[in-house]
């Protein structure tokens, strides 16, 4: 199936419960922690909107969805209006900002489905048409810089029959052992992704991560009797199957992928953001000796 319909709609994924940041996933989806005063989440949202998307589809948990909604579409007019009274109408500029992002729509995670994480993608089939390419964010994943759903969708252009795009980064080689290494054919295109290679033995430097450009092909291999390791259902999987009956394309992403899995981690990419993003970036710099000076911890 080829399509030359351009790129308009994305699925964004946060439909886990992600038990290693328990207890504040209880109550708060993972997706709305923040990087410095925005939600991970609005980051996604933001690197779609840059490249053109114009309807999101955010799959989330039963528990997530009305937080999901309430966010992206809840105009707060009364925060606007004591805002207004107070000669400070400027700090709603960032709710405005929101408010002005793409057409988003939240559902739910279909629970007839294999647990897995192509489940959330298959969750959202009644929204695209027999001949369309999407974009699939993880929320997990962030790319600092160089929009990574522009470059795909930069590169599905140029190869219009193409069965899929996926975003890779290269890492040292040391570290393959943690990550979905890429295995090409014919220069850039995908052969399989090895789940954690030995160092010795690895395909490439090439990690994989949550960012695809697909086409609803997908959704012929997203669905109950295709389970794979541990009996869940993997969008990697489905990926990899594509590829044997079709063109599937590589891009090295031209930003920086990070992931935000687990906690020390978010910190980390949390860290970055503020670094690389917040006018208070020198102020945190300064502190940071200090911080980690133990002499000055008050026992």
């Amino acid at each position: 199936m080829s399509s030359n319909k351009p790129v308009t709609k994305a699925i964004i994924t946060d439909a886990g419960y992600a038990s290693r940041y328990l207890p504040i996933t209880k109550t708060v989806p993972k997706a709305m922690l923040p990087f410095g005063n925005k939600p991970i989440m609005q980051l996604v949202v933001e690197e779609c909107a840059e490249a053109g998307i114009r309807e999101i589809i955010i799959v989330a948990t039963p528990e997530g969805k009305p937080i999901y909604e309430d966010y992206f579409n809840n105009a707060v007019n009364h925060i606007r209006k004591q805002l207004s009274a107070q000669g400070k109408e400027e700090r709603y500029g960032a709710v405005l900002k929101v408010l002005d992002l793409p057409k988003i729509r939240v559902i739910v995670q279909d629970p007839a489905l294999p647990y897995g994480n192509g489940s959330p993608i298959a969750s959202a089939r009644d929204y695209f048409g027999d001949d369309e390419a999407f974009l699939v964010l993880y929320s997990d994943d962030v790319v600092f810089g160089v929009s990574d759903a522009k470059t795909m969708i930069e590169a599905y252009e140029q190869h219009p029959d193409a069965k899929g795009i996926i975003m890779a980064q290269q890492v040292d080689p040391s570290v393959v052992n943690k990550y979905g290494i890429i295995s090409l054919k014919d220069g850039d295109k995908l052969d399989n992704i090895v789940e954690k290679p030995s160092v010795d033995n690895t395909p490439s430097t090439l990690a994989s991560y949550g960012r695809y450009l697909v086409t609803t092909d997908i959704f012929n291999y997203l669905k109950p009797g295709n389970e794979g390791l541990d009996n869940e259902l993997w969008t990697v999987d489905a990926i990899t199957k594509m590829a044997a009956d079709g063109d599937v394309y590589v891009e090295t992403t031209r930003g920086q992928w990070v992931t935000t899995g687990d906690p020390k981690n978010y910190f980390l990419a949390h860290l970055k953001y503020v670094l690389d993003s917040e006018d208070y970036a020198d102020d945190v710099r300064k502190a940071i000796p200090g911080v980690l000076d133990t002499d000055t911890v008050d026992n």
